[in-house]
């Protein structure tokens, strides 16, 4: 890692200096939250994964519950939430919904199609807010949308996992 890079990150105990982090730092001051090896990383790229694909909001907060629990690493399970983002967030959404469609073997009614595309209007509008825009058009999608994302952030989750066994290389002093 270039040392420019770990200038930029901060340090554990910085981190569990913060305010608000006080509450909670007993809970994170264990050396294997921290320590980066095959078994900690694979687990928590899984749970960023998940979290990050399931869950439209508070991803890196359940993220970083659920590596507690399962002692992974605490940080890349927070920073592998961000595979959703405002960049990403529509095509995965959308790929959701119609991976759902299929599954579900229901195509888009054209009624539920002019509702999801008014409501995608609506998120723009500053009148009705991102937020309601945002609970319409997820209220619209239903059920092929939730179960695309499952499947989704299973899969990702899996892959994931399996990858960085793959790829996790020990060095040899």
């Amino acid at each position: 890692m270039p040392a420019w890079f770990r200038r930029c990150i901060p340090t554990r105990e910085q981190i569990l200096a913060l305010r608000f982090v006080a509450p909670f730092a007993h809970h994170l001051r264990d050396d294997s939250l921290w320590h980066a090896n095959r078994h900690s990383v694979a687990k928590a790229v899984s749970i960023g994964l998940f979290f990050g694909l399931m869950i439209p909001f508070a991803q890196f907060l359940f993220a970083i519950v659920t590596a507690l629990f399962l002692r992974a690493h605490i940080a890349i399970s927070a920073g592998c939430t961000l595979v959703t983002n405002p960049l990403t967030f529509p095509p995965i959404y959308w790929a959701a919904y119609e991976l759902g469609s299929l599954v579900l073997a229901k195509p888009a009614a054209p009624a539920e199609a002019a509702q999801i595309e008014r409501s995608a209007v609506r998120i723009g509008d500053l009148a009705t807010g991102w937020l309601d825009g945002f609970w319409i058009s997820l209220s619209a999608a239903g059920l092929p949308l939730v179960t695309g994302l499952f499947i989704m952030a299973c899969s990702a989750s899996a892959i994931g996992y399996f990858a960085v066994h793959l790829l996790w290389r020990e060095r040899r002093a």
